[in-house]
């Protein structure tokens, strides 16, 4: 058994498949996610996981290079702009409107769902290369 890092098997895979450029989002529970993208579903219940506590996990296992937000999320979420600096200082931070972040979900490989109820608390991460 694995003992540590992403014990979720989907979200291991999918991880393990990134490649330079590719994009990922960590969604809250209501963002719509396109049909055709993987999706990858940890919500359990109403907060549970936090889209921080997802972030947190993938910064351990995902170079990324650049954060895409909604412009809104600066406004009603404010501490998720915060943690994304904290987590990735070197990554190039972007923000677009709330519908065109999603109109952006139809190029990630895959979202992850989480439980999260904050408005716009989504991150699209771009995945960077480690050297």
């Amino acid at each position: 058994m694995k003992k540590s890092g992403i014990l979720n098997p989907e979200l291991a895979k999918q991880i393990a498949l990134l490649g330079h450029f590719d994009k990922i989002c960590i969604a809250d529970a209501g963002l719509p996610i396109p049909v055709g993208v993987v999706r990858i579903d940890l919500a359990l219940v109403k907060g549970v996981p936090l889209v921080q506590q997802v972030l947190e996990a993938l910064e351990l296992d995902v170079q990324v290079q650049e954060v895409i937000m909604a412009a809104e999320t600066s406004a009603h979420t404010p501490g998720l702009v915060q943690l994304t600096a904290d987590l990735w200082p070197e990554a190039a931070k972007s923000q677009v409107s709330h519908e065109d972040f999603k109109k952006l979900l139809g190029e990630c490989r895959f979202v992850v769902r989480t439980g999260e109820f904050t408005p716009y608390a989504n991150v699209i991460l771009v995945s960077g290369v480690p050297f």
